[in-house]
């Protein structure tokens, strides 16, 4: 997602510096015109803006917080922008540092996949003081097209950990839904296309359809992630007193294809957990 992120942005005639894990990945963004930093810690260094996008809440902190972290290397009244799917208890740490070095922190989770971040037609959700987000708005506005203001920090993470969940809630019910027609001698293909056309259509069946069907599982996203997902939103909905029972169903079953398949297989694999226990593969 940071990649075909970032190259947006330098494609906008920003000047930027850049640092990633693995260095090939960023291959593009330097032919493009973007300058390179040994580490984070470098590349936050003298920036009016910081945007970092990381698997999860445990990298976020891990720059966030300790002795060495990219705060003690921000310039005073500079701007960090997470784009990253976070939690609200590092989302007050994170907040917590910077206001002890006037630094002003925005959370903006993304939606969209890898798709959108490379056509720049993201979902953003943000966080942060409405004057901050005045100033950096036209920015956001070059990676997505549907960037929303909605409260103080941690409102962008909470909206983008709720809706995210729909997706994978979503996987889980088609994949359903095609077994119980397939196992009364339906097509998958016919019955793929008679959800598509009734009112259970949903983007997930438009999108991801053909990658059950075709046995794929889509390489978009990890089927470790997902579940890393589904495991933020019911560690917030423990925080709210929200009770959510499909979640925990859900989160199980990506659990148990994490443990069956390996973190780093396609997400849809939870799908493979279904036809697994029916015997019967979906495929058109």
């Amino acid at each position: 997602m940071g990649a075909p992120t970032a190259l947006n942005i330098v494609k906008a005639q920003y000047s930027m510096v850049v640092n990633d894990l693995d260095k090939d990945k960023s291959t593009h963004l330097l032919k493009a015109g973007a300058v390179w930093a040994d580490s984070a810690f470098d590349a936050v260094k003298g920036v009016d803006i910081v945007m970092t996008s990381l698997p999860g809440p445990k990298q976020v902190e891990a720059l966030a917080i300790g002795t060495n972290n990219i705060l003690d290397n921000m310039k005073k009244g500079a701007i960090w922008i997470d784009l990253s799917t976070n939690n609200l208890d590092v989302m007050k740490k994170m907040q917590k540092q910077a206001n002890e070095r006037n630094i002003r922190i925005m959370d903006a989770p993304v939606s969209g996949g890898t798709e959108g971040a490379a056509d720049g037609s993201l979902s953003i959700y943000v966080g942060g003081s409405a004057a901050d987000y005045d100033e950096v708005k036209d920015l956001l506005n070059i990676i997505g097209n549907d960037v929303r203001h909605l409260g103080e920090n941690g409102a962008g993470y909470v909206a983008k950990i709720a809706q995210v969940i729909l997706c994978y809630l979503h996987s889980v019910a088609l994949s359903e839904a095609l077994m119980l027609g397939v196992k009364g001698g339906v097509n998958a293909g016919d019955m793929l296309d008679i959800i598509k056309n009734s009112t259970g259509r949903s983007y997930v069946s438009n999108r991801y359809g053909t990658a059950i069907l075709d046995g794929t599982y889509d390489p978009g996203f990890t089927l470790g992630l997902a579940h890393k997902d589904m495991g933020l939103a019911l560690n917030l909905a423990k925080s709210m007193g929200a009770n959510l029972p499909l979640c925990e169903q859900v989160e199980d079953i990506y659990a148990r294809a994490v443990q069956k398949y390996g973190f780093d297989r396609n997400h849809l694999m939870a799908v493979k957990l279904l036809e697994d226990d029916n015997g019967k593969d979906l495929r058109g």
